[in-house]
């Protein structure tokens, strides 16, 4: 999250690359080398759209100030909803996954480790409802206002506490929400662009992801352990 000094983004960000979108590029051997961060800056586009396919209007405004809070806009990149994470969210919520489709909810459902991963009859979608209904009426009996409302560092505040499990919400549990509400962010952020979020290629850019790694393959061999020199990330829609 923005200004938290144990964690610097920069190497947050590395770290979390990792599970998204380098993870390719790391099992082909190709490592990029990192365009300036104002490359991506100058190309974003602010998130806002007219229309949401499921998220109401007081959702989208918890999920673009959620990507804002934990994607802030600096040196490295824009702003999570600058880089349309809050799009990617939005359509994910709306597909099939969001739905539950192939999601096993019949139950019985019982309080289970971590390890253990989810275990609610609720949809992707039900329950990040859920999650903002119960995170926003916190906010509101903690600081007198919804999440989107508050200031940059409240916001800091309130995730800290979904974080650590100590934002008491009303019949829901605020630490596994935060971990799905960051992990979400974060493949909006990595994720190939054609599903909404990493608008302009702003991650790759950051990171130097060259993109598709299939069609590298011809260079993975004389690239192997090499800095590969990328003028522009490919992404899926570069071949649709």
């Amino acid at each position: 999250m923005a200004n938290d000094e144990s964690i610097p983004r920069r190497d947050f960000l590395k770290g979390a690359s990792l599970t998204g979108a380098s993870v390719a590029a790391a099992a082909t051997g190709l490592v990029a080398c990192s365009p300036k961060a104002e490359t991506a800056a100058s190309q974003a586009t602010p998130a806002t759209q007219d229309t949401w396919l499921v998220l109401t209007p007081e959702e989208a405004e918890f999920f673009i100030a959620a990507a804002d809070t934990i994607i802030p806009k600096d040196e490295l990149s824009p702003s999570g909803s600058e880089c349309g994470v809050p799009v990617f969210i939005d359509r994910q919520l709306a597909s099939a996954w969001g739905g539950g489709d192939r999601m096993y909810r019949a139950g019985p459902f019982v309080k289970g480790t971590p390890e253990q991963g989810y275990q609610l009859s609720l949809t992707p979608h039900q329950y990040f409802v859920a999650g903002v209904i119960a995170a926003n009426a916190w906010c509101e009996k903690t600081y007198g206002k919804t999440f989107d409302r508050l200031d940059q560092a409240k916001r800091n505040e309130a995730l800290t506490a979904m974080e650590k499990g100590t934002a008491e919400f009303d019949g829901f549990e605020s630490k596994p929400f935060f971990t799905a509400l960051l992990t979400i962010n974060m493949e909006g952020f990595f994720a190939d662009p054609i599903y909404g979020g990493n608008r302009n290629k702003a991650s790759w850019r950051m990171l130097g992801f060259p993109g598709l790694p299939a069609i590298y393959a011809d260079k993975i061999d004389a690239y192997r352990g090499k800095r590969y020199p990328v003028t522009e990330p490919q992404s899926i829609a570069d071949f649709s």
